[in-house]
């Protein structure tokens, strides 16, 4: 398959990875204009060896057509992938990490799991919080979401390129994942406007955090898997945090606490 990459931050995180891993195969970059920011792209692609491809402003509308609208402002860069793979390296098998998670019982971990979060940029920005506050796993499940993780534009945008190396786990039924990290070991936490101060709490080694979709919140039958709701204190005027900017907090406690 062909993926068509566009961004700044998205296209310096797939040269990035390019030169740490010294595979270029199908990488290109078309160019349509210059700038400070473009000129330090080029010069990383350069090192790694990636062609370079210049082109006008016509022939970039027509490579990101096949976008979604919001990721279609190139800002006169591009570069394409052929031949990507169909499952992203980041793409983890659930079991397998369970299996694995086991027998590291005193290791810190965190996961953090998406019950039908379905706008991209949240899961993007989510992802890109994971990356900064050193999320082991992110757990999403397979309907009622935005979990292309590995080919959406937006969701690369949104973090920064993190989405294409965060290890992200698709599942087929949150609940019966939940169950999982229970058993190995994980203590989990909804977060909920009606929950405990988080400022309050001590997060173990292993911690779950539950995140409810946009509209709905957390799921009745997720919620009755969590151990502990949390909630995060705020003093304005509307009645909740963005569920992106709640993650963000959220992992930066569990994050403060650990260090």
């Amino acid at each position: 398959m062909t993926q068509i990459v566009t961004g700044f931050h998205a296209i310096e995180e797939k040269v990035r990875r390019a030169l740490d891993s010294g595979k270029i195969d199908g990488l290109s970059i078309q160019l349509a204009k210059t700038g400070p920011r473009i000129k330090k792209i080029l010069e990383s692609a350069k090192k790694a060896g990636i062609p370079v491809i210049n082109a006008d402003k016509n022939a970039l509308d027509s490579l990101v057509k096949v976008l979604p609208e919001v990721a279609r402002d190139h800002r006169g860069i591009v570069m394409v992938v052929e031949g990507a793979p169909e499952k992203a390296e980041n793409d983890v098998d659930f079991d397998r990490w369970i299996a694995s998670s086991k027998s590291l019982e005193n290791k810190k971990q965190t996961v953090i799991v998406l019950d039908s979060v379905t706008d991209p940029h949240n899961v993007g920005a989510i992802i890109r919080s994971c990356d900064q506050f050193g999320a082991s796993l992110v757990v999403m499940p397979a309907r009622h979401s935005a979990n292309d993780f590995s080919d959406n534009e937006i969701i690369a945008r949104s973090s920064a390129g993190a989405s294409s190396y965060v290890p992200v786990s698709v599942v087929t039924n949150l609940v019966r994942a939940v169950q999982q990290l229970k058993d190995a070991g994980f203590w989990v936490y909804g977060a909920d406007a009606g929950g405990e101060n988080v400022t309050k709490l001590n997060f173990p080694a292993k911690t779950c955090i539950v995140m409810g979709s946009e509209g709905k919140g957390i799921a009745r039958l997720l919620e009755e898997q969590c151990d502990s709701i949390v909630s995060i204190p705020t003093c304005g005027k509307i009645d909740s945090l963005n569920v992106s900017v709640a993650a963000g907090v959220l992992l930066y406690e569990v994050y403060r606490q650990k260090i």
